[in-house]
């Protein structure tokens, strides 16, 4: 089983694109929200679901990092091992005022493979699999009615097997895996791509 095959595309391409940086998150978000909310999903590789909410207008951060595992405070090595139980998850603090959770829940639905229980893409292993994390009651049911609309719609073949699971604790990813396709755009590029992520989705786009 090649569980790293991403991560080692990756190093292949740039081996300084492995390495630690020490950075702050980049994206300015000017207006502050009088009431903010939480949002928390898995989506395979954190990488690239933070990069795909990071700029939406009306998140106002994204944090990737780890989620629904068994010990205290895991680092990058101990996900990776698959023994822990965490996922690499993003979570979201949005206004939502600007944008609603059921807005969220169409962006993460077309940056994964739902039907993939092993995964996602170039990433395998239990630790990319995919999940919502409900932080209220609210976030549970709109999560599962579209979940259902998305099973209902035709659109894939195979049963939708993303979990929905009460948020759990939330440990920020190193300071190195955040903002990466920012700090190491070509390297990130590149990995979106080879992994097999982007063109999955530019696939699913054009059968809408």
């Amino acid at each position: 089983m090649i569980k790293l095959v991403g991560f080692f595309i990756l190093c292949l391409i740039a081996v300084s694109g492995c390495l630690p940086m020490t950075t702050t998150k980049t994206i300015d978000k000017t207006a502050v929200a009088e009431k903010t909310e939480i949002a928390t999903f898995a989506g395979g590789c954190f990488w690239c679901m933070e990069a795909a909410f990071q700029e939406v207008p009306g998140v106002l951060t994204a944090i990737s990092g780890y989620t629904g595992g068994k010990i205290d405070n895991p680092t990058y090595n101990d996900v990776l091992s698959g023994k822990t139980g965490h996922q690499e998850a993003v979570q979201l603090t949005y206004d939502p005022q600007k944008i609603s959770y059921g807005e969220l829940l169409d962006i993460f639905w077309q940056q994964i493979d739902p039907t993939d229980a092993g995964g996602q893409f170039a990433d395998r292993g239990s630790e990319y699999q995919t999940a919502i994390f409900y932080h209220s009651e609210e976030q549970r049911k709109l999560a599962e009615r579209s979940k259902k609309d998305l099973a209902e719609s035709g659109k894939f073949e195979k049963p939708i097997v993303t979990e929905i699971l009460p948020a759990a604790t939330f440990y920020p990813a190193e300071e190195y895996h955040q903002d990466y396709y920012l700090k190491r755009t070509a390297q990130y590029q590149a990995y979106a791509e080879g992994s097999g992520r982007k063109s999955f989705i530019r696939k699913m786009r054009e059968k809408e």
